[in-house]
């Protein structure tokens, strides 16, 4: 098993880290740039940045906000929001970026995926998987887009697999039931993505609590474990979940 990675979420709104409910009733949560070195010093081995309004707004990523991130830490950053072109990929790539995050676009235009795996790489593409429960579908789980706001119709878990197809190289797979609520991860969310496809998942949308990490690697099978809250309003330190983790068998970098 590789060493499970602690990944901290920058909300960005207006400038600001924001963190909300549900995705919505934001909030302040900070500078971005002193939350990313923060975070570095912490021992976070990556970091998301995630232009929340942006596709909302229709409007492309703040490539400036990436690159004033990305120049102040050596981590991977992972940047998503507003990115629906092979160009926006370069420029967030040029920007700084390690990784793009791609979600609303995708569901649109799916060969977009393909086109840039081949372009930069399958280890450049994540593709993130908003949902919210739906009986209606085979799997129990519905894409939502445009930041939650947008029901699709089309089932999650079968659009993972064919993320992985299209050549993804990761999946970030969030549950609206779960964000922001720090009640844990939607597990039976991530274990269907994680069940489906062959690529890192990265656990996202709840932790609350330091069993809520560990339940995200066994109960959801997860590689990479997402919070915000926890970490924005500081109440547990990035080491604390790590050595958390170390402690029940699981292997972390210190």
């Amino acid at each position: 098993m590789n060493p499970i990675k602690i990944m901290p979420c920058l909300d960005m709104k207006e400038g600001r880290v924001v963190k909300g409910i549900h995705f919505v009733d934001l909030k302040d949560a900070g500078d971005p740039v002193e939350n990313a070195a923060f975070y570095e010093k912490e021992g976070a081995d990556e970091l998301a940045m995630l232009d929340i309004a942006a596709t909302v707004e229709n409007r492309k990523t703040r490539l400036e906000w990436v690159k004033n991130v990305s120049s102040t830490i050596h981590i991977p950053l992972t940047v998503g929001g507003g990115i629906s072109t092979l160009e926006d990929i370069e420029s967030v790539l040029k920007a700084g970026a390690d990784k793009v995050s791609m979600n609303s676009a995708a569901v649109k235009n799916p060969d977009l995926i393909r086109q840039a795996a081949e372009k930069f790489g399958q280890e450049k593409v994540t593709v993130a998987i908003d949902a919210r429960r739906n009986k209606k579908m085979a799997s129990g789980f519905e894409i939502v887009v445009s930041g939650g706001t947008q029901p699709v119709g089309k089932d999650a878990v079968a659009w993972a697999k064919q993320c992985q197809e299209l050549g993804a190289g990761a999946i970030l797979p969030t549950s609206m039931d779960g964000d922001g609520t720090q009640a844990g991860y939607d597990l039976e969310f991530t274990k269907a993505i994680s069940d489906a496809v062959n690529l890192p998942v990265i656990a996202s949308g709840g932790a609350g609590k330091l069993e809520h990490f560990y339940e995200g690697v066994v109960q959801g099978g997860a590689q990479i474990l997402l919070a915000a809250s926890v970490f924005h309003y500081r109440l547990f330190k990035i080491k604390e979940v790590k050595e958390y983790l170390r402690k029940k068998g699981l292997p972390v970098n210190l």
